[in-house]
């Protein structure tokens, strides 16, 4: 049985290497998993004032892709030693209106990509501290912290790095084993 993996990708840029990484993940994936991505850029910030009967729409689509998923993938670059703002703004808006949160129980892993030699490491465990927090399961290991984004893609966007594409093929392996611990229990 297929696993339908919501994929958010953390950089709103479209020449962004998060992005070009995502691109990548479908042919490292295993068949297993179907990835779909779930986008964030249009999302109003989150107001609870705006949490009425009628929502904005843009709320409500995001909140109904996400809950349509049996896990979810996060892709984010780091922005001052943190997760990009669109990213927590995302968190915030699936895991509302209280006691209906899109995210809740659903496995979950990230793989956080910078030009920087740490990989956006401190982007990657701020995420897993909000991940927890909004009762999504973060997969303990493989962590996925990949350095030196800009010389592993060509001039067209395409992962060329041999040694990337075997690790994240392992992480996205580890990461179906993930949501099958999770599918055997429901």
């Amino acid at each position: 049985m297929q696993s339908r993996v919501g994929l958010i990708v953390g950089s709103l840029r479209k020449g962004a290497h998060t992005r070009m990484l995502a691109r990548a993940l479908p042919e490292l994936t295993p068949p297993s998993l179907q990835l779909v991505e779930i986008g964030i850029g249009e999302l109003p910030l989150y107001n609870y004032d705006l949490e009425t009967k009628t929502p904005p729409p843009a709320w409500t689509a995001f909140r109904t892709a996400v809950k349509s998923t049996n896990a979810i993938l996060f892709v984010t670059p780091e922005y001052n030693r943190s997760m990009p703002g669109a990213v927590k703004n995302a968190l915030d808006v699936g895991s509302r209106p209280w006691g209906d949160s899109a995210w809740s129980g659903k496995p979950a892993a990230v793989i956080s990509l910078t030009p920087g030699a740490l990989g956006a490491m401190a982007a990657n465990h701020h995420l897993r501290q909000v991940m927890y927090a909004v009762n999504l399961a973060a997969m303990p290991y493989p962590e996925a912290y990949i350095p030196g984004a800009e010389k592993l893609f060509d001039e067209n966007g395409n992962l060329t790095s041999a040694e990337t594409r075997r690790f994240l093929q392992e992480f996205m392996e580890a990461f179906a084993q993930w949501i099958d611990r999770f599918r055997a229990q429901h």
